[in-house]
């Protein structure tokens, strides 16, 4: 998090962080500078939120391959051996690994390409299964096994009293592992399955990152470089230390062979089955309430019930007596009838009830008073061990330390009587609770509620969300508000984007600026030049406006449709023909080649083409000079002489280019099908119905299904009031639950930006006048409820339910952000005398000649040629 923040704030507060944080004045000068040094070399700075894999050719030519994360060696130490394990069966070569607290670095040697970033982001409901079969040939087991067969005395020594060498010990350790293989459940081998999985590796940690990943709250950077970087660089010299001296490894270490493994054996040992996961906190916490009389649930009523309370659990306090309903003077009415008495326990006055006296004189040792029956005063055979079964029915899972604590008794005698009870009652020992220790006890029935309790709260989690909760959850999906910059993080969003059909006027100002922090119009045409993205037509809007497209240049030939209707006029036939001939042109070389004649009306025949989606540019400037005239960028300074119109400029290509090689059908519709869970998340019928797909939902079905049965995504019903059949990306699932749990922010959002559901995937609400996904028009979302619609123009406004606060400073900046917003009517009422005009004022917006009026600053202007 610290490299987090430094790495990406000004020079001023990275330079005042890092000394505030400790370091002098040459520090902080060669942090800043490695960090520098970093963002230089591969964009990206490894960080809490941020996981780079950088690739690279050594001296030798073979591919390096560095996962650079700040997450530690015990992360990294399993993640790379189950990496290493996966990539030597899909490519058949040995791969070698080293790992420090930095990261990991893979060597694959013979190989013409490196492995895709997906072999590496292994599934984290298999990450446990893959490193558990890739640890029983790896160094660490044969070392960690020859430690354990040492302190369980299975390599005797002959002579007891003279140091047996180290390579001796290696040797026996190594016959005894050849013969032990041959048992799955050898004591030895499942122990150092245990020690290395749970006190070597953090399997968590590891399970957390990888679900992080797939669910993007963390992301993956990938970088092709020619040398190492500076992280990778301090990574890779470690590999001189790893593997300088490799032949002298011991004998065990190097020929440790495949074992078989009792995984059963294996769980219970590890504890998969200790629920530390499972039981959910709200459930133990319910049941913590009813075991000790607490929710109420059946008053106290009388004397008779406060006995019964007593008998149930044990000592009690007079506070702890009256927070469950019973008051002082049934207590001391029990006390007159002796069949309660008040005694001295951890130096605290408690009452009991009179059938527990002697379990608690010989357990504890308190002074009872006189004039108690005979039989109340019998201890029992085992006291303590009496009232510790009933502590344990009466409590969720708990430590030894609790009862000690509260009785005044030493921690090492409570744990003994405490182990009897496990041999003889069934008492279970273990690791249940999130925020325990590593030593819990719980009495079998209380487990059993507990995880009734537990099953019962997942599956109302896997109930289906409210389309509500996914219209919360698309923004955040899709990146919206993630405060990231640069080209990284355009092509990052640009890629999610692919195939989206949004209004030219608003893919910068609206769609781009959303997800991209500081968005300047040079990012977009710099990846446009370098070959990265590529902008297809997809039909007009008006006379001013149409809708467009991006395409990364890579997948284009699968995802780029064929021309609708393309126009057959005697220009559009010349400039076919011509930018056929020459590949990419300039306006002037197309006017001359066209015959001259009138440059607006070749320009125009141009544009059809466009947006018929035969024709693209090599930058997206034409695209700024579409809209309403007064959102059009400032055009500066005019040129001296302009040879070509203004919405002509840049170099023209056909888009038939793109689509080579032809795809076949079945890649086309992966592609597509690909494209939209990614861009979605959850997929449903009507998502891919606003998207425009060929053949509809039913035409991508057969391919969701084997990927579905592939174990690539998952069907089912995830969304309310949707389509029955849903498919989504595992992390989205778990994602989209969790924004369900959450209380979601405000966000505002073009009305046709693909992470606003409504009007889409979602029917709009009940408004007061007609909404639609227009060009111009903006929606604000509260926790994913629709609660303001600003129509094109920005004249009217249209409310649903309450407007809070949040929703109005959300339009307040959208106006602060356009420069000038005026409202003339809200819900088809004039705006002066409306219900809303107070929150308005408060909001920002002041009075005007016709309505209110919000002043921002100046809107930037894109200019002409950015």
């Amino acid at each position: 998090a610290f490299l987090r923040e430094v790495s990406t704030a000004e020079p001023e507060v990275a330079r005042a962080r890092a000394l505030a944080a400790g370091l002098d004045e040459w520090g902080t000068n060669n942090l800043l500078a490695y960090l520098a040094e970093q963002r230089e070399a591969t964009g990206a700075v490894p960080d809490d939120r941020t996981v780079v894999v950088e690739r690279f050719r050594d001296q030798l030519g073979d591919w390096r391959v560095c996962v650079l994360t700040p997450f530690g060696a015990r992360v990294h130490a399993p993640w790379a051996l189950a990496a290493t394990a996966r990539l030597h069966e899909r490519l058949g070569v040995d791969v070698q690994a080293i790992h420090s607290d930095d990261g990991f670095a893979l060597r694959l040697p013979d190989v013409d390409h490196p492995p895709p970033v997906e072999e590496l982001i292994l599934d984290p409901d298999e990450a446990t299964e893959l490193v558990t079969a890739a640890l029983g040939p790896s160094a660490l087991f044969a070392a960690r096994f020859r430690e354990n067969a040492a302190r369980a005395l299975l390599l005797p020594r002959r002579r007891p009293g003279e140091r047996t060498p180290l390579w001796k010990q290696r040797q026996r350790s190594h016959d005894l592992l050849q013969v032990a293989a041959r048992h799955p459940s050898f004591p030895i081998i499942v122990e150092t399955h245990r020690e290395c999985l749970a006190d070597v590796f953090d399997m968590n940690a590891l399970t957390g990152l990888l679900r992080d990943l797939r669910s993007r709250r963390a992301r993956v950077v990938t970088v092709d470089s020619e040398r190492a970087s500076p992280f990778a660089a301090s990574l890779v010299f470690d590999w001189v230390a790893e593997f300088m001296y490799e032949g002298d490894q011991p004998l065990a270490e190097r020929r440790a062979q495949a074992l078989s493994l009792d995984r059963e054996l294996l769980a219970e040992l590890l504890g998969t089955e200790e629920l530390r996961e499972l039981l959910d906190p709200a459930a133990v916490s319910q049941v913590e309430l009813e075991l000790q009389g607490l929710a109420q649930t059946r008053p106290v009523r009388g004397p008779d019930d406060t006995h019964d309370l007593l008998r149930r659990l044990g000592d009690l306090s007079a506070a702890e007596a009256a927070g469950r309903g019973a008051g002082p003077d049934w207590l001391a009415a029990l006390e007159a009838e002796r069949r309660a008495v008040a005694v001295r326990i951890a130096g605290e006055t408690r009452w009991i009830a009179a059938e527990d006296a002697g379990r608690y004189r010989d357990a504890l040792g308190v002074a009872l008073p006189t004039g108690l029956a005979g039989a109340h005063v019998e201890g029992g055979a085992d006291p303590l061990g009496d009232l510790l079964r009933r502590h344990a029915r009466t409590h969720v899972p708990f430590a030894a330390a609790e009862p000690a604590r509260r009785w005044g008794l030493g921690v090492p005698a409570v744990e003994a009587a405490l182990r009897r009870l496990a041999q003889t009652d069934g008492l279970l020992c273990g690791a249940f609770l999130a925020a325990g220790g590593s030593s819990e006890w719980c009495h079998p029935e209380v487990l059993r509620s507990l995880r009734r309790r537990s099953l019962a709260a997942l599956r109302r989690q896997v109930e289906p969300v409210p389309v509500e909760t996914l219209a919360a959850f698309l923004p955040a999906w899709q990146a919206v508000g993630t405060g990231r910059a640069g080209l990284e993080q355009l092509l990052e969003v640009a890629g999610a984007l692919q195939g989206a059909v949004v209004p030219a006027s608003t893919l910068e100002r609206d769609v781009l600026s959303a997800r991209v922090r500081d968005y300047q119009p040079r990012l977009l045409d710099e990846l446009i030049s370098l070959g990265e993205l590529v902008w297809v037509g997809r039909g007009p809007l008006g006379s001013g406006d149409g809708r467009v497209a991006l395409y990364r240049r890579d997948d284009a030939a699968r995802l780029v449709p064929e021309p609708a209707d393309p126009p057959d006029g005697r220009l559009h036939a010349l400039l076919r023909e011509e930018l056929g001939r020459r590949g990419a042109s300039f306006f002037h070389d197309l006017h001359r080649a066209c015959g001259g004649g009138d440059p607006e009306e070749l320009t125009d025949a141009l544009w059809d083409m466009v947006w018929a989606g035969e024709v693209t540019n090599d930058s997206a400037a034409p695209l700024r000079l579409l809209g309403p005239r007064p959102r059009r960028g400032n055009p500066g300074r005019r040129p001296l002489m302009r040879l070509a119109p203004p919405r002509a400029q840049g170099r023209w290509s056909l888009v038939a280019g793109l689509r080579e090689p032809a795809a076949s059908p079945t890649e086309r519709l992966h592609a597509l099908s690909s494209t939209l869970l990614a861009r979605h998340g959850v997929l449903t019928r009507e998502a891919v119905l606003a998207e425009g797909a060929p053949g509809g939902f039913a035409g991508l079905y057969p391919v969701l299904r084997a990927m579905e049965e592939a174990g690539r995504v998952r069907r089912g019903y995830f969304v309310d009031g949707l389509g029955a059949s849903q498919f989504a990306l595992p992390g989205a699932v778990d994602r989209l639950r969790g924004v369900r749990e959450e209380a979601g922010g405000t966000v505002v959002l073009a009305a046709t930006d693909p992470a606003s559901a409504y009007g889409a995937t979602v029917p709009w609400p009940a408004l007061a006048g007609r909404a639609a996904r227009a060009a111009g028009a903006y929606v604000v979302l509260d926790s994913g409820r629709l609660r303001l619609y600003l129509e094109r123009g920005g004249r009217s406004l249209l409310t649903s339910g309450e407007p809070g606060p949040g929703a109005l400073a959300a339009l307040a900046s959208l106006g602060a952000r356009l420069g000038r917003l005026e409202l003339l009517t809200v819900d088809g009422e004039p705006v002066h005398g409306s219900a809303l005009e107070p929150a308005l004022r408060e909001a920002g917006f002041g009075p005007s000649p016709r309505g209110m009026v919000l002043w921002g600053a100046p809107a930037r202007r894109l200019p002409v040629g950015a």
